[in-house]
């Protein structure tokens, strides 16, 4: 590729989502953005309904924000983690406005602000009703497009990091079918999450945590893998394939209540998303419809409050304003990923992690509604000031790109894998007859890696936490404790696993059988 040589030196950001465009808007230093798509599509950030938390409403403070967001991780969110990127909200949603997003206001100038479950304050800051992911992306993408420090691979993903004496050396691209390496000390993984491995889910096809496999056979820390937040209300119906079409937490906060055929309401609109989600998984078990009902919320004007949702539900043949919306849950967020500290570092130096891709802990066991915006654009501004203030190695050779080996897993198997092990509703058996189903491909295949990394966590986690519901062991802990998982540690598991042997569970000491 004509000038390729010439970027040899730069980070590389890995993800054209809000994590990866604004890592590379906010930092001084050239840089190679990598994006699977082009800018803009394929990103989960665009289809982000809700908005994005910050604490700027009359009636609200930092330490309301914190507060909820603690309650919301059920005993697994970092403190520190928590009081640095909620206390930036306000100033986060100050520079997204600088960067060009526009916001909605109210009849008084200022920013209109919706409630959300389990926020004790409406402080969703949103644009174009329900469209905040699109507006926001619309702004980033113009201003990466118009700074010329920032260097676009669209079509590109990263495939592999190479690591030299336990660090960051290079990366394998892939562009095209063509793989080329490229010599860097800094690599960001922005990849986003895991959602597109499961059955029903609202991410795109994209989000099937190549990323997170990338930073795992790099040798890095892996953490709280096992904590996947499904939406409570998801469109029910859709096209086969395509991603669910999400009915935003904002409706229920707007009032819109969850019925069944009987029209009688069965749980809390408002409570957090795992006991929401659980509840209509429940009533759908048992046999009943779950329905949404927005018509008393929004007067005959759903479209006015919901635009997106409502071409959704149009193209659908659905008519809020007219009837209840069949809704069921879908995967939606992955709390865990590539453990970082603050400044997104990873236990591999050279390795930054940002957006979905990382575990800061500030979600914990269970996001808080909205928080996800929030840690994608705060986050890449740590990043960004890391990576300005770090020296980084001269670049040098990085050899020829690894070939392929073996035959890796389709994504019907993915998907018929984990839904049937790690959904809403887990139990032991379940996940380790998963786990070794995968076991003839982890060592090739990063979807499948990714996938028995899921499952050896929540098998490992003897409890019911947040997201992560074991039907074998309902109770909470009394001590909340991370998962934390490496290359080598998942496949000594795999391997006890494949002989029969237990697997020690060190947060307990107990095993698994």
């Amino acid at each position: 590729m004509t000038g390729f040589a010439a970027l040899a030196g730069q980070p590389v950001i890995a993800g054209g989502g809000l994590a990866g465009l604004a890592t590379a808007l906010l930092m001084d230093r050239p840089s190679v953005l990598l994006s699977p798509a082009p800018l803009g599509q394929d990103a989960a950030s665009a289809l982000a309904q809700g908005g994005i938390a910050a604490a700027i409403g009359a009636d609200d403070s930092v330490s309301l924000h914190v507060a909820d967001t603690l309650v919301a991780g059920a005993g697994l969110c970092v403190p520190d983690a928590v009081a640095a990127i909620v206390g930036a909200g306000p100033d986060a949603v100050a520079g997204l406005r600088s960067l060009g997003v526009l916001f909605d206001l109210s009849a008084d100038g200022a920013p209109d602000l919706h409630l959300e479950a389990a926020h004790s304050r409406a402080r969703i800051a949103h644009a174009l009703g329900d469209g905040t992911g699109a507006e926001i992306m619309r702004a980033l993408v113009a201003r990466v497009r118009a700074t010329p420090r920032i260097t676009v691979m669209e079509g590109a993903r990263l495939r592999r990091l190479i690591v030299r004496d336990g660090r960051v050396a290079g990366v394998e691209i892939v562009r095209g079918g063509v793989m080329l390496t490229l010599s860097t000390g800094a690599c960001v993984i922005a990849t986003g999450g895991v959602g597109a491995l499961f059955p029903a889910t609202t991410s795109p096809v994209g989000g099937q945590g190549l990323g997170l496999a990338c930073a795992a056979r790099a040798g890095a820390v892996l953490r709280d893998m096992e904590f996947v937040q499904f939406h409570p209300t998801a469109l029910a119906d859709g096209p086969a394939g395509a991603p669910r079409a999400l009915v935003s937490e904002a409706v229920r906060g707007a009032g819109a209540v969850l019925v069944d055929e009987t029209g009688a309401r069965f749980t809390d609109e408002l409570a957090p998303r795992d006991v929401v989600a659980r509840a209509i998984q429940a009533h759908l078990t048992a046999g009943h419809q779950v329905l949404l009902d927005a018509r008393a919320a929004t007067h005959g004007a759903f479209a006015q409050h919901f635009p997106g949702i409502a071409r959704a539900c149009a193209a659908r043949g659905l008519d809020p304003d007219r009837q209840p919306l069949p809704v069921r849950p879908a995967v939606h967020y992955h709390m865990g990923g590539i453990e970082t500290d603050l400044n997104g570092r990873s236990t591999v130096p050279g390795l930054w992690a940002c957006g979905e891709a990382a575990s800061t802990g500030l979600h914990g066991a269970n996001r808080l509604a909205s928080n996800s915006l929030l840690e994608a654009f705060v986050c890449a501004g740590f990043v960004a000031r890391d990576l300005d203030a770090v020296s980084l190695p001269a670049p040098g050779p990085v050899g020829e790109p690894v070939p392929d080996e073996g035959d890796g897993v389709g994504l019907a198997d993915m998907h018929a894998c984990l839904g049937r092990a790690a959904g809403i509703l887990r139990d032991g058996a379940g996940l380790a007859r998963a786990a070794r189903a995968l076991v003839p491909h982890v060592a090739t295949d990063d979807r499948a890696l990714v996938g028995a990394m899921v499952c050896l966590a929540a098998l490992e986690r003897r409890e019911s936490r947040g997201g992560h519901y074991r039907t074998d062991y309902p109770l909470t802990a009394a001590t909340a404790v991370h998962s934390r998982l490496t290359l080598a540690r998942t496949l000594t598991m795999l391997d006890a696993l494949s002989s029969g042997a237990p697997v020690s569970t060190p947060a307990d000491g107990l095993t698994v059988p």
